[in-house]
């Protein structure tokens, strides 16, 4: 299969995603990274600085954070990361296998729909893990300076995914892993390269162990927290796993657990053995962790594992391609994949479904897909957002919410114990006796423990098509009293 035809594939689903980019409101995680992320720091509370800076950037570069805008380089890294897989690909068997391991990324909800365009940590760090394994396949087999550069790219690659998202230790430890139980590479152990590859990353990581050192080492200590807990569910590794199944859609999952299991097998070629070393540890040790973890371990942090994997998936298609059910499958994942993405923008546009989600399920998700843009322009008719204006929301996730649709010029406060970035980029202490707008969404949360005296004023709504999705209560607190 020519390049020619992965270029295309790329061109293709890039153009996808950019036209769901622009017609769909960014979500919950996505407005809270861009909204708290207005104020660029070395480090932030939830995450390593990469997708804060990239939306930062997008935003400033741009004069704009329209979803379209924030999202760009997002969409773009992971057109970088299918030319990757496709590349790793054709190192492990070849060109038409990886046209398959692309594809099949593409099909994936959790790559091509999440990772592919939202403002997420994922993007950054799946690109640049994608990069230390081709820098990896390229520095084992290689002598001298050549390996030399290999490593310290494959060092530079590993540092990136880490100054995106903390769980790339475990990718990295599966390449240490991999090397101490390979009897072809385990002389690299002895040698210098392997060691300057950690000083690389270490050093393009340093940043997030300033602004640790520097902040009570508070992200470290949050995301340590969720691997901590008291209490043991055996059971509860194996729903772990039916999530993920979900997220990267069961007919993907199951053979590429066969293929994750089968990889350990003896007579494996090492690039394989690669692999799926790299893959075991995020996809083993999320499951493992969610047995004990006081906190819910999310389907999606095991995602980085199952990316190796696709190099796999792609070689076992391509042998089977002359069964109709294999093309068919592609076919018909393509589909729904491609008529899921065309409901999800089109009812955020025309809410042609009106309230029948709501009456399926808990919580309406239009709402969270949705810019809240209405109660910008409701407080704004109304005269309360004059320039410089301060306000305030009740939880982080609200926070991000309103803060992202009444705009940069608008400061926003995030009135809770847990306000997560918030409370770095706007300390509530340097606001003191201030009097704010509070904004409060049903079900209201309590305000008045936070001021001196509340005023409560006409409410507003988010809106689509005349139909309200979420009320708002409307507050004017006086006299603004910090909490610890």
């Amino acid at each position: 299969m020519r390049p020619s035809a992965i270029l295309r594939l790329i061109a293709v689903t890039t153009l996808i995603r950019l036209a769901f980019a622009a017609t769909t409101g960014l979500g919950v995680d996505e407005s809270y990274m861009v909204t708290s992320g207005r104020v660029l720091s070395l480090g932030y509370f939830d995450h390593p600085p990469a997708s804060w800076w990239l939306s930062w950037g997008a935003a400033h570069g741009f004069g704009t954070e329209a979803p379209w805008a924030v999202r760009l380089p997002f969409i773009l890294l992971f057109a970088l990361s299918q030319l990757l897989v496709w590349r790793i690909t054709c190192r492990v068997a070849d060109q038409r296998a990886g046209f398959w391991a692309v594809l099949a990324l593409n099909l994936s909800p959790v790559f091509g729909v999440t990772t592919g365009t939202w403002v997420l940590p994922d993007g950054p760090l799946d690109a640049a893990l994608l990069g230390a394994v081709l820098c990896l396949l390229h520095a084992l087999p290689a002598t001298g300076r050549r390996a030399l550069g290999w490593w310290a790219g494959a060092g530079l690659c590993a540092g990136l995914a880490l100054f995106s998202k903390y769980s790339a230790v475990l990718t990295v430890g599966g390449a240490f892993l991999y090397l101490l139980t390979s009897r072809a590479h385990r002389h690299w152990l002895r040698r210098p390269e392997p060691y300057i590859a950690v000083i690389v990353a270490a050093a393009v990581f340093s940043p997030v162990v300033i602004w640790n050192a520097m902040h009570g080492w508070a992200s470290f200590a949050f995301q340590g927290a969720r691997a901590t807990g008291l209490r043991f569910r055996p059971l509860l590794p194996l729903q772990t796993l039916a999530g993920e199944a979900l997220f990267v859609l069961p007919w993907v999952w199951v053979p590429m657990m066969i293929l994750l299991v089968s990889g350990f097998r003896r007579g494996e070629t090492w690039p394989r053995r690669l692999l799926v070393w790299l893959a075991a540890p995020p996809v083993v040790g999320f499951a493992l962790i969610s047995a004990w973890s006081s906190q819910r371990v999310l389907y999606h942090w095991a995602a980085p594992g199952y990316l190796m994997l696709f190099p796999l998936l792609g070689d076992a298609v391509a042998r089977r391609l002359d069964r109709v059910w294999v093309r068919g499958l592609f076919a018909g994942t393509a589909a729904l994949v491609i008529a899921s993405l065309a409901v999800i923008a089109t009812q955020l546009n025309f809410d042609w479904l009106g309230g029948r989600l709501g009456a399926i399920m808990r919580n309406d998700p239009t709402a969270e897909g949705l810019d809240w843009t209405s109660v910008r322009d409701d407080l704004l008719a109304r005269g309360l957002l004059p320039p410089g204006a301060v306000v305030a929301a009740l939880n982080w996730r609200d926070a991000g919410k309103i803060g992202y649709a009444l705009g940069p010029r608008t400061t926003i406060l995030c009135l809770n114990t847990d306000s997560r970035q918030f409370g770095f980029t706007h300390r509530l202490s340097e606001y003191a006796g201030r009097t704010m707008l509070v904004l409060a969404v049903d079900p209201a949360g309590e305000a008045s423990p936070w001021f001196h005296s509340i005023q409560t004023l006409p409410g507003t709504s988010v809106r689509l098509d005349g139909r309200t999705l979420r009320t708002v209560t409307v507050m004017r607190g006086e006299g603004l009293v910090p909490r610890p």
